[in-house]
């Protein structure tokens, strides 16, 4: 089982950084529409959500990988 924990650590970085070339490419598309609604809503996107949803996915699996969801049985 710790074995799988650690694989699973591997799949959240991965992920992280999936979701976070996807967003980011997702954002400066809307940043540069023309639309002003567009445009707030691309720079919330990459100045608030991008950071912690990326961060979280990252640190996430950073502690699945190093072992850190051990149980204490």
């Amino acid at each position: 089982m710790e074995l799988l924990k650690k694989y699973f650590g591997i799949v959240w970085i991965l992920l992280g950084v999936y979701v976070g070339y996807e967003r980011i490419t997702d954002s400066l598309t809307k940043i540069s529409s023309d639309k002003l609604e567009d445009r707030v809503f691309g720079w919330v996107i990459l100045c608030v959500l991008v950071p912690i949803v990326v961060g979280g996915l990252i640190l996430f699996g950073k502690y699945a990988l190093n072992g850190e969801y051990k149980s204490n049985e």
